[in-house]
């Protein structure tokens, strides 16, 4: 299978070169050819089969650069037991008998982060094999909070690599940042951003269209790659938890295959929603993708309207993950529903840099509205969901989580659609303790870490090991540059 650029569909690699590469040197994103079938058969072979052999699967339908028992063994490591306090790894909570968590914050840093980033390091120092490459790959990571930790862990220590990760300074939670700073690894680097998340992703993208620098790179042996969801082997791996999921449903006997299930999706760089999507092309039986925003409500506009505008308020919520107001992954979902236009994704993405707007024409919106629908959560709403979620099911939830399902619970209330739906719930509450506390109506007595105890003895659930480990833990990064150091940061890294 060969990959193309969303802003041009001249470009074609093979699936190690767009792994390895990372973006596109146009600015573009890397997409398939042309969508695999999920079929019957293999959907029904699948039900019996854990995690890791589900994802391998999917995996092998978009890498044909690797064979099945390399997908296999990568499949094996990176969705093992030691790293997950689960053996089903991505398993679904039945709240009700129309709703289901799909919780992908069982891994190692309690985000669904973790389900891509711990398998990505494998396939892109395979790329790098198969590529023949032999500089050192530095991977540059812009976060609001939960990617940079997950990439940061999936690449520690990774022979031929270094890792470098920005997060906004006051734009994600203490544990989050304590995640970040406190990592371990001789080949890592943190540094915050004085900006937002959206700052701190367009000086990212702008060191990698930087040709000076890339230059100056490559003399001293490095080339830079991303593990941010602009990276094709980033993405890919998402697919298969959608497909997971509807495979444990139709093994509890809720549907049977065939049957249509809906997924609500809190997102705000649109990668998550956008695997989603990519899953129902493939044919898994998906009716509605249901994408749930915070106050920073731009994709949830632009899904209702065809109006994709930046030019808005910038809000610091308490989902700080959906703080973003420039969705790189939306790129990609364009080039799809125009036809394969590059030129027309190019000119959007032109409009949007100089007037932080574009609009699509009328058949991309119906496009658009047949398959997604879109829902906005305040923060009071957002509180209020996770208190009575809570104190009528006691199942505690994050704040992101519950952005989804009170989106979700609106949705059902305007449309009347009765689909079963999975709620993709993104991360443990644990990371945003002081928001939970707040929700669940108690006052926030400390800060930090020491929120953790607090929480557990609160709700009487315990925290995943990794985030009770983080009590005991001091950072190491503590620099701090603004959006216009962020080159300089790179070149010292890397000198």
């Amino acid at each position: 299978m060969r990959y193309q650029s969303t802003r041009d569909s001249n470009l074609k690699l093979t699936s190690a070169e767009a792994i390895a590469q990372g973006l596109s040197m146009d600015g573009g994103l890397f997409v398939p050819e042309s969508f695999p079938r999920l079929t019957e058969d293999m959907i029904i072979s699948l039900v019996s089969k854990p995690y890791k052999d589900r994802a391998a699967q999917v995996l092998g339908l978009f890498l044909d650069d690797f064979s099945a028992e390399e997908l296999e063994k990568y499949a094996g490591e990176a969705y093992s037991q030691s790293g997950y306090d689960t053996a089903a790894i991505a398993p679904l909570y039945r709240l009700d008998g129309e709703t289901d968590f799909l919780e992908l914050w069982h891994g190692p840093t309690s985000a669904f982060k973790d389900m891509a980033l711990q398998i990505m390091p494998r396939l892109l120092t395979a790329s790098l094999r198969k590529t023949n490459e032999t500089r050192e790959v530095c991977i540059l990571v812009a976060t609001s909070g939960d990617t940079g930790k997950a990439a940061l862990e999936g690449f520690c220590d990774v022979p031929g690599t270094r890792i470098m990760v920005f997060y906004p300074q006051d734009g994600v939670s203490d544990v989050q940042k304590l995640q970040m700073t406190s990592q371990s690894g001789s080949n890592a680097n943190v540094v915050a951003v004085n900006g937002n998340f959206d700052d701190a992703q367009t000086g990212v993208k702008a060191i990698f269209s930087d040709e000076v620098l890339r230059a100056e790179l490559n003399e001293k042996g490095f080339f830079l790659s991303s593990a941010n969801s602009i990276n094709w082997g980033r993405l890919v791996p998402q697919i298969a938890y959608y497909v997971s999921a509807y495979c444990d449903l139709m093994a509890n006997g809720t549907i049977k295959y065939g049957d249509e299930i809906n997924f609500c999706v809190p997102t705000g760089n649109f990668g998550n929603i956008l695997a989603g999507y990519y899953a129902k092309k493939m044919g898994l039986p998906i009716k509605k993708l249901i994408c749930a925003s915070n106050r920073n409500d731009v994709l949830t506009d632009f899904i209702n309207t065809g109006v994709y505008d930046k030019n808005r308020p910038f809000f610091t919520t308490s989902s700080p993950s959906m703080d973003i107001l420039v969705s790189s992954n939306l790129e990609r979902l364009l080039f799809e529903l125009a036809g394969k236009d590059g030129a027309f994704v190019s000119n959007c993405m032109a409009e949007l840099t100089q007037n932080g707007q574009y609009e699509v024409p009328a058949h991309v919106l119906k496009e658009i509205t047949s398959t997604f629908a879109g829902g906005r959560c305040s923060e009071a709403d957002t509180d209020r969901t996770i208190a009575e979620v809570f104190e009528k099911h006691h199942y505690l939830m994050d704040t992101h989580t519950a952005v989804a399902y009170k989106v979700l619970g609106d949705c059902r209330a305007e449309t009347g659609d009765k689909t079963p739906c999975v709620v993709v719930s993104t991360a443990s509450p644990f990371k945003f303790c002081d928001s939970v506390i707040k929700a669940l109506g108690q006052p926030v007595a400390s800060n930090g870490v020491e929120l953790i105890g607090a929480l557990e003895t609160l709700t009487g659930c315990p925290a995943p090991e990794p985030l009770g480990a983080l009590r005991d833990k001091t950072p190491r990064f503590l620099d701090t540059v603004p959006v216009d150091g962020m080159k300089q940061a790179v070149r010292e890294f890397l000198k």
